[in-house]
């Protein structure tokens, strides 16, 4: 259903009759990616040596029409991983070089924009659905010469199942609240202010508040995020620090606990942590090449820590050495990362959580090579 909706989407689109002598301007774009991975906690990625196969393919639109936008990110990813899924979509209105409006699914204005890391498995908040998250709603934005702001509203992250009863599908991209509570009504807010020129610095800060909406009790809880973040660009340098704090106020039904809340994407729902700070350092240096095929290497270390308030849970962390080999078209990162409570990067799926199964640091060798159009 999902694949046959977007291929008539795209053929509507294509068909749009003009009614002035200004047609609509489409773009299209996308990449293909495969991914290698060696993982040290699973016993048949190491007798193997590992494995290679599919990772995604995206294909894109950017589209205008005088001030009326288009900008739409569909992916496919295996089905085990949720199959075809919009990664977000949305009209837009450009109201003059400086000014715009966004309706849809469209990025959440928190943290650092687009990605607070440099490598292929963005930062620690990304999991916690504080990085690259796109939810529905209506956003606008401004952009000057100094100063960057953002305000939305969203009214639920990306809905499927419209029922009574209906929970938060696994089918996405960007980590939602699931399982008997979703998220309902949510503002955003956002400011940077910028300055340099041969060193390039932006500040900000990030704060977002909504509600939490339980299936059983049918009441209202809360959830809310506060963010600081500093980028400075100089040269080849390229320096990302966020510290966030996050909590999360379900309203179960008695004898549930309220210090977890499920999470889901790829289809691979998992505990975490209802309240925590998260501090993020992520340092790169790009080398840049005149000669041969490869264009420039950037070098990058990427840190993040999730500090859990429930005292008896464990701290999650994550660490990712590597670098991205761009070569035209295609783009090739080579990661190390390693992970302490952390699901993606240890054999205990609900670490996030209370992290209380493997103590000990793992790691995760991985290769992600795309050819992007």
């Amino acid at each position: 259903m999902k694949h046959s909706m977007f291929f008539l989407l795209a053929s509507l689109l294509l068909a749009f009759p003009s009614t002035g002598t200004e047609l609509p301007h489409l773009k299209f774009n996308g990449f293909l990616r495969f991914n290698y991975n060696y993982s040290d906690w699973k016993e048949g990625s190491k007798k193997r040596g590992g494995d290679f196969g599919y990772d995604l393919f995206k294909l894109g639109v950017a589209g205008s029409y005088k001030k009326i936008l288009l900008d739409v990110d569909f992916r496919f990813y295996a089905k085990p991983s949720g199959g075809a899924m919009l990664k977000s979509g949305w009209i837009g209105y450009k109201f003059n070089a400086r000014h715009q409006l966004q309706a849809g699914l469209t990025r959440v204005p928190f943290g650092i924009q687009p990605y607070g890391a440099h490598n292929y498995f963005f930062q620690i908040a990304y999991y916690l659905g504080l990085e690259d998250d796109s939810d529905m709603g209506i956003k606008y934005l401004y952009a000057g010469d100094r100063w960057e702001y953002a305000f939305a509203f969203f009214k639920n992250s990306e809905e499927e199942l419209f029922g009574s009863d209906s929970e938060t599908a696994g089918d996405r991209y960007s980590y939602d609240v699931a399982g008997r509570n979703k998220e309902v009504n949510q503002f955003n807010g956002q400011a940077f202010y910028k300055w340099g020129d041969e060193t390039r610095q932006k500040i900000g800060a990030s704060a977002e508040f909504g509600m939490l909406y339980n299936l059983d009790t049918e009441k209202n809880g809360t959830h809310y995020a506060f963010a600081v973040h500093h980028e400075l660009y100089w040269k080849g340098l390229s320096l990302k620090t966020q510290i966030s704090t996050y909590a999360m106020y379900p309203k179960n039904k008695p004898g549930e606990s309220r210090d977890i809340v499920t999470m889901t994407a790829f289809n691979a729902p998992y505990e975490v942590a209802a309240k925590a700070n998260i501090y993020s350092v992520s340092a790169g240096y790009t080398i840049p090449f005149s000669k041969g095929i490869v264009n420039s290497i950037q070098f990058y270390n990427d840190f993040g820590w999730m500090q859990k308030w429930d005292k008896s849970f464990h701290d999650s962390f994550q660490n990712v050495t590597g670098c991205l080999i761009t070569a035209g078209p295609v783009l090739c990162y080579v990661d190390y990362a390693q992970g302490l409570h952390q699901p993606w990067f240890g054999p205990d799926w609900n670490a996030f959580g209370a992290g209380t199964g493997s103590n000990a640091w793992h790691a995760r060798f991985n290769i992600s090579l795309g050819y992007y159009f």
